[in-house]
């Protein structure tokens, strides 16, 4: 079993909050056995979509064979006014590249969503992804996870996932690799 982590998050930083993310998501599908890719858009090269051009761009042609060659997806991103980043979303619409194939788009591909926010509202970054995944044939795992910033983070150490988090992660990451939903109780901090 094959999984890519999407990174949608222009962050750099391996400390950023989607570098955080993203490790915590990779070394626990590691553990499982699972192979895992982080696609980092930030450093990826997506050019601006155009079905003008003639051939198909080399950073778009390696980035939709890891999505492909994935059998789990988990897609991370920031809300910035109101749904995910436009970058991300470019990067999606690249996958028009797979129109004609047999298994066109991300067909049947399982897709696990989190996005983070400085308030409320992450949960509209959740509601955005859903509905991109299902237009490109894809199927968003019943559970997500929303996040509020401001409780990500352990208290006593600022790069360590909370208590309260880290088990919203693994409850995702155990639907996601054994297609069950499992009643678990989620600790609070």
């Amino acid at each position: 079993m094959k999984a890519i982590i999407f990174n949608g998050s222009l962050e750099r930083r391996t400390e950023s909050t989607s570098g955080l993310i993203s490790r915590y998501f990779a070394e626990h599908l590691e553990q499982l056995g699972i192979q895992t890719d982080i696609f980092t858009l930030a450093d990826s090269g997506i050019p601006l979509f155009d079905v003008t051009l003639t051939k198909t761009p080399l950073a778009v042609e390696r980035m939709t064979q890891l999505f492909l060659d994935a059998d789990l997806h988990f897609w991370l991103a920031p809300l910035y006014h109101g749904s995910i980043p436009g970058v991300m979303k470019n990067c999606l619409d690249w996958l028009e590249v797979t129109a004609n194939t047999y298994e066109p788009y991300l067909t049947d591909k399982t897709v696990g969503l989190v996005c983070w926010a400085d308030g409320l509202q992450a949960m509209q970054g959740i509601n955005a992804m859903d509905v991109i995944a299902k237009s490109l044939r894809a199927w968003p795992l019943p559970f997500s996870v929303p996040i509020v910033r401001s409780s990500l983070f352990d208290e006593s150490s600022p790069t360590q996932i909370s208590p309260l988090y880290s088990g919203k992660f693994d409850k995702l990451i155990s639907i996601a690799t054994t297609k069950k939903i499992e009643k678990t109780t989620i600790k609070q901090s």
